[in-house]
């Protein structure tokens, strides 16, 4: 018997980058893929990540102000997975609070250099990180 193996993309929806990464429903490690640029031809490079990775569900941070409420970075990501999903992925909203800081954070105690694109990226993997841990526990 073969397992139903599931294939997971987050966007970290940025004004000049989208951080990516990816992960499976078996491992249920994410890893970080890289930055899209936000160019107008972004959606060209989403649409080349989901003939390659063919996700089941693609996972969006959903960004908030400190009390929970929309702002307009909201309706960015909001917009952006409206797109995504008008290419028949399934799209799914996950709190984004803090993951940038998080990411940066963890950046730096590395003891490494790092870039913007690297904590973009590596906030993509905090998001997906928290949507697998609420899914699969």
């Amino acid at each position: 018997m073969t397992k139903n193996v599931h294939h997971f993309l987050a966007f970290d929806v940025g004004e000049k980058r989208i951080g990516v990464a990816q992960a499976d429903s078996e491992v249920r490690m994410p890893f970080t893929v890289g930055t899209i640029s936000v160019d107008s031809l972004e959606m060209s490079r989403v649409r080349e990540l989901l003939a390659e990775v063919r996700p089941s569900i693609v996972v969006i941070g959903l960004p908030r102000n400190q009390r929970g409420e929309t702002t307009a970075q909201t309706a960015v990501s909001q917009a952006f997975g409206d797109k995504v999903a008008a290419l028949g992925v399934e799209v799914i909203y996950q709190d984004e609070s803090l993951t940038s800081v998080l990411a940066e954070r963890y950046l730096k105690s590395q003891k490494k250099p790092y870039t913007k694109e690297d904590i973009d990226a590596h906030a993509a993997l905090i998001i997906l990180s928290d949507y697998l841990e609420a899914t699969y526990g």
